[in-house]
């Protein structure tokens, strides 16, 4: 629970009505959401109220909430569980707030974020969506941030750069109530990539994402987070085209959308051959992984078929080793764990 007396003082806040809604999630993350608080009660902008849903969160996320509802921009909701979107739509529900920005409950706004994001919708009628970037921190080898833009790449991206992820959007993005409601907010029936499912629904009618070039935000890599989860991550991609082609019709951007999809099927193919071979059935995992590698390629990864073909018991441990770090949200290689071969030389003949 958080100490009130380490609380910031509320900055002077404007009478007028809130402008934007911020949505707080904090199932599983009561130790955290405090954090994320904070980073909103130290906004620039004052213009602003917040719902924090637990929903039927495992931990005291009400306790550590407390605190906070002195500020009277700041509500707690609790409902049952239902997951992530039912979660996020059930607060959106309770706002009135003319725009929508995300903040889960692990994460944290930099203190011009508010201000940023809300110049940016206002000054851009036709955007459907106004995103930043992050710096990516927590379980992660080395800090780094969400997007690195291209060389030449614009101020803004279409549907179609949306869709084949040359313009990132981070989830701590904000949108207008009104085409948030028109779309249906977030579909309750998925539990990954929800969130880019939403941009691609944001932008199917028109419009376009905005993009603001600055490092606005942290976003946190919990071990156990969602985006950790990479099969269900890319099987929750693949819903999303899926989804996407039901009203693309035959224009260039369901040409993308097709792409992707069989991008994200070979992806997913790798991704379960990896977790064979790691789950210790070998003798069709391998096989499974030579085939899915087929157009992947890089040196380490060669240097590991190589070695697995004269040594396939030493397949099993160096691809959990990939997991775990993947878990952490690691750019993973097998250098650390192709220069324990002398190590493991010692218990399994070479």
């Amino acid at each position: 629970m958080v100490n009130p007396a380490r609380m910031s003082p509320a900055p002077a806040r404007s009478a007028s009505a809130p402008r934007v809604a911020v949505i707080v999630p904090a199932y599983g993350v009561a130790h955290l959401v405090g954090e994320a608080l904070e980073s909103l009660r130290a906004q620039t902008f004052a213009e602003w109220e917040c719902v924090v849903i637990d929903d039927g969160a495992p931990d005291d996320v009400a306790g550590t909430v407390a605190p906070y509802l002195a500020d009277s921009r700041i509500r707690l909701l609790q409902t049952d569980n239902r997951g992530v979107s039912a979660a996020r739509n059930r607060a959106v529900a309770e706002t009135r707030a003319p725009y929508i920005a995300l903040l889960d409950g692990d994460d944290l706004y930099r203190p011009d974020y508010l201000a940023r994001i809300v110049t940016a919708l206002d000054a851009d009628p036709e955007a459907r969506l106004a995103t930043c970037n992050a710096r990516i921190f927590g379980a992660v080898p080395h800090e780094r941030v969400h997007a690195v833009r291209r060389a030449g790449s614009g101020a803004t991206g279409t549907l179609g750069e949306v869709l084949d992820r040359s313009f990132a959007v981070y989830i701590g993005s904000a949108f207008r109530r009104a085409d948030f409601e028109r779309v249906g907010g977030f579909d309750e029936s998925m539990t990954h990539a929800e969130d880019f499912d939403l941009w691609v629904r944001l932008l199917l009618d028109g419009g376009h994402a905005r993009w603001v070039d600055q490092v606005l935000a942290e976003y946190r890599v919990r071990p156990n987070s969602a985006s950790a989860s990479g099969t269900r991550m890319i099987r929750g991609n693949l819903r999303v085209y899926e989804k996407a082609l039901e009203h693309l019709g035959g224009g260039p951007e369901a040409g993308i959308a097709h792409r992707m999809i069989a991008e994200n099927h070979a992806e997913l193919a790798f991704e379960e051959a990896v977790s064979q071979v790691a789950a210790g059935d070998v003798a069709r995992g391998l096989p499974a992984l030579r085939a899915a590698r087929r157009g992947r390629g890089g040196l380490v990864w060669t240097a590991a078929f190589a070695l697995w073909r004269v040594v396939p018991p030493l397949a099993p441990p160096m691809l959990r080793w990939r997991q775990r770090e993947n878990s952490r949200g690691g750019s993973v290689t097998f250098v650390p764990a192709l220069g324990a071969l002398e190590t493991l030389g010692g218990v399994i003949p070479l």
